[in-house]
C-alpha cells in the first residue's frame, strides 16, 4: 500500500467560511485585522488549526474507504478517533498545500488495539502539520478525567467560570449548516457525510471539536487577554473522540464545552507554553470529546 497524496489550496474565502461557521474570531484569520496583531510575523491571514484538522479528517476518511478499514474498526470495536497533531509553520490562502498520508499500520495490543497512520502537511515549502491519527478502543488521551457530575451543565451559566472547578463553560448548539459550511471550507466533500434526498446526517469528527477555540477565545476575553498585543498561537492538538456518541450527534443538540488549564507540568514542554484540558458534553449527559490543546505565546514560537 503506497501513502495517499494530495495537493490543494486554501483561499481567503476557505478560511473565511471556516471561521465564520465555528464563531473563531481571532485575528489571525481575518484578512483585514492581521495586521492589527503587533509584530505579526506571517503577512496575512492564515488557516485555522482545527481547519486543518478537518483537511486531515477528510483524506484519511477516504483512505479507509478505498482500504475497507471500516470492516477492521468494527470488528476490534475501535471506538475512539484520537489525533495528535504538531503545528509548526502556517498555512496561507492561495499557497499550496501538500498533504501526505502513511500507510495504516495496525497494532494488535490485547487491551487496546490501535490503527495508526502518520500524516504530515508541507505548504510554502516547509512543514505545517505532522503527527498521527489513530483509532482505538479506549481513548489514547485523558482517559480518567476528573469532571464535575455532567447533569450539572444544565444550569450552568454560558460564558463563565462553573463554581470551584476551574472549568470555563461555552454553550453551542449543534447546526447541520454550520457543520456544512465547515468542510467545505476545509476542502472536504459535505456530501460525505449530510444528503437530506439520502436522509444522511454525519456530524464530521472534527467539527464539534472546531468550536473549542471559539471557547477559548471567550475565556481570553473574560480575562482581559489583548489579542493584538498578547496573542497566543496552537503548537499542538491531543484529541480523543467517542465515535459511538458522535453517531448520535443531531442538529440543535447541545454541546457544552469545559476548558481549563492544565495543571500537570508534563503537558507542556517548555514555561511559555499553556496547556487546556478541553471536554465537549453533549446533552449535559454524553461525553463526546476530551482534548489537550496546547499554546505558545506568538513572541515565544521565534
Amino acid at each position: 500500500m503506497l501513502p495517499t497524496r494530495k495537493t490543494c489550496t486554501f483561499s481567503s474565502l476557505h478560511i473565511d467560511i471556516a471561521r465564520n461557521s465555528t464563531d473563531d474570531f481571532n485575528l489571525f484569520h481575518d484578512k483585514k485585522k492581521w495586521n492589527q496583531i503587533y509584530q505579526n510575523p506571517f503577512n496575512g491571514p492564515i488557516a485555522l488549526g482545527f481547519q486543518l484538522e478537518a483537511f486531515i479528517e477528510g483524506t484519511i476518511r477516504e483512505l479507509r474507504v478505498t482500504n475497507h478499514e471500516e470492516k477492521l474498526i468494527k470488528q476490534h470495536n475501535l471506538q475512539y478517533s484520537n489525533y495528535q497533531l504538531l503545528f509548526t509553520n502556517p498555512v496561507k490562502p492561495d499557497q499550496e498545500m501538500d498533504i501526505k498520508v502513511n500507510k495504516s499500520l495496525f497494532s494488535e495490543n490485547d487491551d487496546n488495539p490501535v490503527l495508526s497512520n502518520r500524516v504530515s502537511i508541507k505548504s510554502g515549502g516547509k512543514l505545517s502539520v505532522m503527527g498521527y491519527k489513530k483509532e482505538s478502543k479506549h481513548p489514547l488521551f485523558l482517559a480518567e478525567p476528573d469532571l464535575p457530575e455532567l447533569d450539572t451543565l444544565k444550569h450552568a451559566a454560558d460564558r463563565a467560570f462553573l463554581g470551584d472547578t476551574g472549568f470555563f463553560i461555552k454553550r453551542k448548539f449543534m447546526n447541520t449548516s454550520n457543520a456544512k459550511n465547515f468542510l467545505s471550507g476545509s476542502l472536504v466533500e459535505q456530501s460525505e457525510f449530510f444528503d437530506e434526498i439520502e436522509g444522511k446526517a454525519d456530524f464530521p469528527e472534527i467539527f464539534p471539536c472546531a468550536l473549542i477555540s471559539c471557547a477559548l477565545l471567550e475565556k481570553a476575553i473574560k480575562e482581559k487577554l489583548d489579542f493584538k498585543r498578547n496573542p497566543m498561537v496552537y503548537t499542538s492538538h491531543k484529541i480523543s473522540i467517542d465515535r459511538n456518541q458522535l453517531t448520535y450527534l443531531k442538529s440543535n443538540d447541545t454541546l457544552h464545552i469545559m476548558v481549563r488549564l492544565s495543571t500537570n507540568s508534563d503537558d507542556a514542554a517548555s514555561p511559555l507554553m499553556q496547556t487546556y484540558e478541553c471536554y465537549g458534553v453533549i446533552n449535559h449527559k454524553f461525553l463526546l470529546f476530551r482534548s489537550l490543546i496546547t499554546l505558545v505565546p506568538l513572541d515565544g514560537t521565534s
